[in-house]
């Protein structure tokens, strides 16, 4: 008697397929909230779903990403005949706990504090903090609060040398410096330097003007049309590797420490790379 009650209840329950909720022959109308049970239950599971940040990376348009890269393969042309030196420059944000998201780190299994996901304001404070600190000491190892540092990198074409900087914020004040960096070593060459980057908010400022005035015809900012950034530049593949061997998914006691194995992982890979860029 059980068992025949049961058969019937189940002839009589809706089926749901792929979402969509499907009557049986002898089955009542569906109603309202049948429905919307159906939809709850239809949910996708945690692996199918895409937790990677879009940040700008567009399909470019064919035409668009095909005239830039043969523009680039005509400036590399002359890199590779020893006529100029070729940068490829990008910036990347390195964080101090680990993101509630599936990101840049393996899958591999390794043991992971748990934390709390930090609301958007508890960010804001912490990196105000941050700013007035570093206004006040210029040093890192006096930098109590702060939950990322900025890291500004460019790799020579052909090489796997990688020129950067780890600034505590991005802003344009610190790519200018850097970019007196990067000419301070490679001006003595007599060679001019071109550095391609994207057309972020940063590489168009007004205020780089001063710098590119002052470098003039010794470098040279070449930027790429706007959804190109992320598919012709191979120092995008970098950022991936080094974040993974800085330590992504650990959380780091402050950004003193985080600062000083962002800068171990750079200064290691100048001896012994760890990305082989595919140029």
């Amino acid at each position: 008697m059980l068992a025949s009650s049961t058969k019937t209840h189940s002839s009589t329950a809706p089926t749901i397929l792929s979402g969509v909720v499907r009557n049986s022959p002898r089955s009542s109308p569906v109603t309202r909230e049948s429905r919307s049970v159906a939809r709850a239950s239809a949910t996708y599971e945690k692996k199918d779903v895409s937790y990677s940040r879009p940040t700008g990376q567009l399909a470019p348009a064919p035409a668009e990403r095909a005239w830039a890269a043969l523009e680039l393969a005509a400036l590399e042309d002359r890199a590779r005949r020893g006529e100029l030196i070729w940068l490829y420059e990008d910036e990347t944000i390195v964080w101090r706990f680990a993101l509630p998201r599936a990101g840049w780190w393996r899958k591999a299994q390794r043991s992971r504090w748990p934390t709390r996901p930090l609301s958007q304001s508890h960010i804001k404070s912490e990196e105000s903090r941050k700013r007035q600190a570093w206004v006040r000491y210029r040093s890192w190892s006096r930098m109590a609060s702060g939950v990322l540092l900025s890291v500004i990198g460019a790799v020579q074409y052909g090489t796997s040398k990688v020129f950067s900087k780890v600034v505590p914020h991005l802003e344009t004040e610190g790519l200018r410096q850097y970019i007196h960096q990067v000419m301070a070593l490679l001006g003595h060459t007599g060679k001019e330097v071109v550095m391609v980057a994207d057309r972020s908010g940063i590489h168009r400022a007004p205020k780089l003007a001063s710098t590119l005035t002052h470098w003039h015809k010794q470098f040279r900012l070449y930027l790429l049309p706007a959804p190109c950034g992320h598919h012709l530049n191979p120092i995008e593949g970098f950022w991936r590797v080094m974040k993974d061997r800085i330590g992504a998914g650990r959380c780091w006691p402050d950004l003193h420490q985080l600062y000083q194995r962002t800068r171990r992982v750079l200064t290691d890979h100048q001896a012994r790379p760890i990305y082989e860029f595919h140029w």
